[in-house]
């Protein structure tokens, strides 16, 4: 009988007495009973397919040899990450980090394996791992001095273990649909962020003051005299503030699919904006005498349509 082997790859980077340790499956033949761990009887399964059933035992005592070595060397992989040296590791670049990568690709070997299997105690890990690998993520994002960049490393790195996952098939499952909740929330922040950059007067306009009761008596009615400016204002610079964004996000994402995807999504919500601030306007008593110098609704949807089509 030929005993095919487990072939690793180690690769170690360590600055400062912190180290990473991200190991990679290159073959891996072995199968696991699962034992107390309730995996399941694989490896019967399988010569049972065969019809060589003698093998069991032998099997079973190759199991009880593999799983600890490899419990071992999951467990560094915990280790190191959770005691890695941020400072040693952090880099000036927003884009995905190499750590990273090594993770999401360790994690898409293991869980292509795993599919078949559903064996319970290699899953639990992976949780472990994926809890351990994204504190490590946060601390490397909070190395940079502003928030927007914060939020940039993360979406990037968060894009880039997405679609490795994705590369190794449909099986990403929990783990996929944690950090694409991960990428969307962050997404959502850097649109925010990028819209107060252009817009901000606009943006605290409308969620301070849009909503109120324009027919109120009261001293704090929205008046023309409030209004005109953010139109004004709006209307000057609108596109070129629109070229600034797109600028900003082709140069800060990775990959041009999600920065598309970014973009419009900007778009959308400063048409969002807009369009409230132009509801506003018009229950203003006096407000008509600003419509011409409102930007139009449909001038907006072909500049967001002109954008979308540039990637």
């Amino acid at each position: 009988m030929v005993v095919e082997v487990v072939e690793w790859w180690c690769s170690v980077s360590s600055g400062g007495g912190g180290g990473v340790v991200m190991i990679v499956v290159v073959e891996w033949r072995w199968w696991w009973s699962g034992g107390d761990d309730g995996g399941g009887v694989v490896e019967v399964l399988i010569m049972s397919r065969r019809r060589i059933p003698c093998l069991d035992s032998y099997l079973d005592k190759v199991n009880i040899s593999l799983w600890p070595r490899f419990k071992m060397v999951f467990d560094m992989h915990l280790s190191s990450l959770r005691n890695a040296n941020v400072k040693a590791l952090w880099e000036d670049d927003v884009h995905p980090h190499y750590v990273m990568r090594r993770y999401a690709e360790f994690t898409a070997s293991l869980i292509h394996l795993n599919v078949e299997f559903g064996h319970g105690q290699i899953e639990l890990n992976l949780e472990r791992l994926r809890m351990a690998a994204n504190d490590l993520l946060v601390k490397l994002a909070k190395m940079f001095p502003k928030p927007k960049l914060q939020t940039v490393f993360l979406i990037n790195n968060y894009d880039m273990t997405i679609a490795v996952l994705k590369e190794a098939g449909p099986e990403g499952g929990k783990i996929q649909l944690h950090f694409e909740e991960l990428l969307k929330n962050n997404t959502a922040i850097f649109v925010e962020e990028l819209l107060l950059e252009h817009f901000s007067d606009l943006i605290k306009f409308v969620k301070t003051r849009a909503s109120e009761d324009t027919t109120s008596s009261s001293e704090r009615a929205i008046t023309v005299s409030e209004v005109e400016p953010l139109v004004k204002d709006f209307g000057s610079r609108w596109k070129a503030a629109i070229e600034l964004m797109h600028n900003d996000v082709i140069t800060s994402f990775s990959n041009f699919l999600c920065g598309m995807d970014i973009l419009r999504a900007a778009l959308t919500q400063l048409l969002l904006y807009y369009t409230r601030l132009s509801d506003c306007i018009k229950r203003i008593v006096g407000g008509s005498s600003l419509n011409k110098d409102l930007v139009s609704i449909s001038s907006i949807m072909y500049e967001i349509r002109k954008y979308s089509r540039t990637f």
